[in-house]
């Protein structure tokens, strides 16, 4: 899907065919691979010029796989430094439970923060204390250790 979605010579009405089976059949992904693979094209690119909603009631499924679309679908917007949904869905899976969420939150934060530091700076000041760690160290990553040494140590409000 990924690949046809992609080619440059795909029209419009098969992209939206891909998306159109991608959603339908999302009961069908069993892992996060297969997220990984298409979101970014086949869900986020469709969804670049066009209204967002569907990725926040992915973002508030039950189904690991929905939620982990929802998010891994805003590096297309990233990629055209379009941030907003990034943030949000981010904020909305802050305190997912599930380790796969926390990476691929992290991943995206430290993605748009590669096209607005300032942003990411003032998502962590507000919630590197109760993030999970495996997002907050994802989101991290590329800052140096006394930044990271700062954000690792802030400790959660009673």
């Amino acid at each position: 899907m990924e690949k046809q979605y992609r080619r440059k010579k795909t029209p419009e009405s098969r992209r939206k065919e891909l998306f159109d089976l991608y959603i339908r059949r999302h009961d069908r992904i069993n892992n996060w691979d297969l997220v990984d693979l298409a979101s970014r094209h086949v869900v986020g690119g469709y969804l670049l010029d066009k209204p967002r909603d569907l990725l926040y009631t992915l973002a508030h499924s039950d189904n690991i796989w929905e939620r982990r679309t929802a998010i891994t679908s805003t590096a297309a917007f990233i990629r055209v430094g379009d941030l907003d949904d990034a943030f949000k869905i981010s904020e909305i899976l802050l305190h997912d439970e599930q380790d796969l969420i926390h990476k691929a939150v992290g991943w995206m934060l430290r993605a748009a923060g590669s096209s607005d530091r300032q942003r990411l700076v003032g998502f962590l000041d507000q919630y590197a204390a109760t993030m999970p760690r495996t997002m907050l160290r994802a989101a991290i990553e590329h800052f140096d250790k006394a930044e990271r040494d700062h954000y690792l140590g802030m400790k959660k409000p009673r």
